[in-house]
């Protein structure tokens, strides 16, 4: 597939923050692999556990550089009698969007289009009540969606669409996009936080660099990256080539991409966590000035409180229980460049995410295409590169999207963890 920019059944993007963890010494991986690890905006935001110390000087500059998005927040309360209601006390689901924004000098070098903005990477980051669990979701931006009505920039009101998802952010912004993950998902997002190309170079800079392990070398004149094999510490702009490329590494597909990028999202967030950004305050400060710079959230999180708040419960989290998903989708059926949901899966995992049932992911959970229940496997083709839920049917007869117990096997769905790594 290639980068366009069309009606609303044609809208590409070019790919922001992503996947790939990697680490040095065994025991030190094992060691770095306890510590909680999140979505792309909360790397950056898992530092701020540190800020306590930095002066009330600094604490206002910080608190300052987070960008409060009161257009969303004014929008989605005109909707709110539409919105899909929280069923579980005390967890919440988290809308990241990764924006290809080309506004501004530095994002500017990255195409020609300086006035649209699309939702280049998407993840719905849901955090389980008692914060014994993280789940990454990766929404692909050819996912054909319904896309409601929504309010642009200059006033006026879109039309509701059939289109790809990365359509709703650029023709509404992020309240259109929280619109229509909830009418897709049906569950209540409580936050979201947006970062451009330049936030997570800065992001990614200001850590010295985040390792990745390559079997083989790139080069890749599309993405600005050429690499060796092996072990490699990926600056700001190296890593932001990494993410977006798509010929050079992997098979091609919008999936084994968005898989990369939530690898990468494990090696950074190790990184911010690592002793030597935490414990060092000549590197603790740029990070967190670079972190909070980054973000444009709701006005709930814009403050350093507010995102505290929110890591404080994640920092014990286990990576193992970090996970990372991608919505089960296949090749849209009237145009194979464009995406579709796998049906039950996509319906069984969104359920379970609703009512904060347990999930579980494993890299062979994919079955031959056209099982038993089309909930399997991985078809032909770069692009159809797929992953899907296991049904786990029990003997007693009850489906993996009903409550789970002892007689109900938790349903099983292609991703990896946080404590997983290996060499792309």
């Amino acid at each position: 597939m290639t980068d366009t920019a069309g009606g609303p059944g044609d809208r590409k993007g070019v790919l922001g923050p992503g996947a790939g963890a990697s680490a040095t010494g065994r025991g030190l991986r094992r060691r770095r692999r306890r510590r909680w690890l999140g979505g792309s905006a909360l790397a950056g935001v898992a530092v701020l556990a540190g800020a306590g110390g930095v002066g009330w000087t600094v604490y206002t500059k910080l608190n300052g550089n987070i960008t409060p998005d009161e257009a969303a927040a004014a929008e989605l309360s005109r909707y709110e009698k539409e919105r899909p209601t929280a069923l579980v006390r005390g967890a919440q689901n988290i809308l990241l969007i990764g924006s290809d924004s080309r506004s501004g000098e530095d994002n500017s070098r990255y195409g020609r289009d300086p006035g649209t903005e699309r939702s280049d990477t998407a993840m719905l980051l849901h955090l389980s009540a008692g914060r014994h669990s993280v789940t990454a979701v990766s929404l692909p931006r050819d996912l054909m969606v319904e896309v409601p009505g929504c309010r642009r920039p200059d006033g006026s009101r879109s039309q509701p669409a059939f289109a790809q998802f990365n359509y709703a952010f650029e023709v509404g912004g992020s309240a259109c996009s929280v619109r229509t993950v909830e009418k897709l998902t049906h569950i209540r997002i409580d936050h979201h936080v947006v970062v451009d190309f330049h936030g997570f170079k800065e992001m990614v800079d200001a850590v010295d660099g985040v390792e990745v392990c390559l079997a083989r070398p790139v080069d890749d004149k599309a993405a600005r990256l050429r690499l060796p094999a092996g072990r490699v510490t990926l600056s700001g702009e190296q890593a932001l080539g990494y993410v977006r490329a798509r010929k050079s590494l992997g098979d091609g597909s919008d999936t084994e991409r968005m898989e990369r990028q939530q690898r990468f999202l494990g090696a950074l967030v190790n990184k911010v966590q690592s002793n030597r950004v935490l414990l060092n305050p000549v590197k603790l400060y740029p990070v967190l000035n670079a972190a909070t710079s980054a973000l444009t959230t709701d006005p709930d999180l814009a403050n350093l409180r507010g995102l505290y708040a929110l890591v404080r419960g994640l920092r014990d989290i286990p990576t193992e229980r970090v996970q990372f998903l991608t919505v089960p989708r296949e090749s849209w059926d009237q145009n194979a460049n464009r995406d579709q949901l796998v049906e039950p899966a996509a319906r069984k995992l969104f359920t379970r995410l609703r009512k904060d049932e347990p999930v579980t992911v494993a890299e062979s959970a994919s079955r031959p295409f056209g099982g038993d229940d089309g909930t399997g496997g991985s078809g032909t083709g770069g692009h159809d590169y797929r992953a899907y839920g296991n049904d786990h049917v029990p003997s007693a007869g009850k489906r993996g999207d009903e409550p789970a117990d002892d007689a109900v096997p938790t349903p099983t769905f292609r991703g990896n963890t946080a404590a997983e790594e290996r060499c792309e």
